[in-house]
């Protein structure tokens, strides 16, 4: 017998963190977004993505990493730069570093988050355990194999998060 999936239960809610939000995180966000869709989920899974820095803010996806996720079906074109705040780990409930740098940004952020902290902050290859690395690499040190390279990482982690979204978050939910 099929459960039946509440209709009140709130949103599980992602973020995915990167330095400046024009590259990795943005692709993340892409990749994630099509994989919920692709579920059925979108009801039920919200996504954005957020830079440590304010250097792009307000900007789109670098033309390289769109032109990448263009080429796999993934569509950066409406994403904008936002740089993450103290009050996203209130409002998310993942929020996903793409490496090491971001990851103790994101821990000191959290040692400033209220009592209402929600948010479980870790590295984003730590849903990905096939992929030997512990942290996603910055594209550009490889051109355009660089982003290439990272769409097959977060491909894989993303398909790892969703897994763990639907057996942690989604099946507590159901009735």
């Amino acid at each position: 017998m099929r459960s039946v999936v509440s209709s009140s239960a709130p949103a599980v809610r992602v973020l995915f963190v990167c330095l400046g939000n024009i590259c990795r995180s943005p692709t993340a966000e892409g990749v994630f977004r099509r994989l919920v869709l692709d579920a059925g989920l979108s009801d039920r899974i919200q996504s954005c993505s957020a830079g440590t820095h304010a250097y792009h803010v307000g900007e789109g996806a670098d033309p390289r990493s769109a032109r990448a996720a263009k080429r796999r079906g993934y569509d950066l074109s409406s994403h904008r730069a936002r740089r993450v705040a103290v009050s996203d780990l209130d409002e998310f409930d993942y929020i996903l570093a793409m490496d090491r740098e971001n990851l103790a940004y994101l821990k000191t952020l959290e040692s400033q988050a209220g009592p209402n902290k929600r948010a479980q902050v870790s590295a984003m290859l730590s849903f990905a355990p096939a992929v030997r690395y512990d942290e996603v690499p910055d594209p550009y040190a490889r051109g355009d194999e660089g982003f290439e390279i990272v769409l097959d990482m977060l491909e894989s982690a993303c398909e790892g998060l969703l897994e763990d979204i639907r057996s942690r978050r989604l099946r507590a939910t159901d009735r």
